[in-house]
């Protein structure tokens, strides 16, 4: 069994740039944080000991999912999976990964609604929390949740989920100093949360994602990878060639 390094390491299908840098709000101390997903060699799924679901590392503010469960979080419209298929700072895409990115509208639904303002609501409660013990929110956070409602409301009217922040730079830096009165930036994100709500009805976007397609494109994955197997490997010659050890 390889390890989870060597996985991310040896079988990596699409790697990116997320978080400040991807978002466009990057300043000098910026970390760089690095997402990507991994195909587990399909011989390793039929073992009883499995591959990890996801990995952290090798390198610093670096995280992996394997594709089935990057599959999964993205048809539950999990945001930051959703943001990850769509960074604009892609670092490393395979033929595979390249049929990921291109699956990317099958996992766009209303059902971002739902997930993203579920999401923001919990960091609200954390922002709020930090108010009433600290007199002020961590404005870093304050920033990042603006930016995500901004995200779901322009994904809601246009169906078209972009991870920059394009103009609103500015504005939301300011946020992230502390330069904004708290009232302020809680009215905006009330009335970014009211627009999203508003545009659920009138979204371009279908109701679900389109699990089919993606299903399909994990099973066709799946076997081919599976043809591809080490010959040198009894077990997987045995299952996948019908050869050794075989019934009968």
């Amino acid at each position: 069994m390889p390890t989870p390094h060597e996985l991310v390491r040896d079988h990596t299908i699409y790697s990116c740039v997320m978080g400040s840098r991807a978002f466009g709000l990057a300043t000098d101390d910026s970390d760089t944080d690095r997402r990507g997903v991994f195909l587990a060699p399909t011989a390793l799924q039929w073992r009883f000991d499995k591959p990890p679901t996801h990995v952290e590392g090798p390198a610093q503010e670096q995280f992996s999912w394997e594709l089935e469960r990057f599959c999964e979080l993205a048809l539950r419209a999990n945001p930051n999976i959703l943001e990850c298929l769509h960074s604009p700072l892609v670092e490393h895409v395979d033929d595979t990964g390249r049929e990921l990115l291109a699956l990317r509208r099958a996992f766009l639904s209303r059902e971002a609604h739902r997930t993203f303002v579920r999401y923001a609501a919990g960091q609200r409660k954390k922002l709020d929390a930090d108010v009433r013990l600290h007199g002020a929110p961590r404005w870093k956070h304050a920033m990042h949740l603006l930016r995500l409602l901004t995200s779901c409301r322009d994904l809601l009217r246009t169906g078209e989920l972009v991870v920059g922040v394009g103009d609103e730079r500015e504005r939301l830096l300011a946020v992230k100093r502390g330069e904004v009165p708290w009232a302020r930036v809680e009215a905006w994100m009330a009335r970014l949360a009211g627009e999203a709500d508003g545009a659920v009805s009138r979204s371009p976007l279908p109701p679900g994602p389109d699990r089919r397609a993606v299903e399909d494109f994990l099973f066709r994955t799946r076997r081919a990878s599976a043809l591809q197997a080490d010959p040198d490997d009894e077990v997987v010659e045995g299952v996948v060639g019908g050869g050794r050890g075989g019934v009968g």
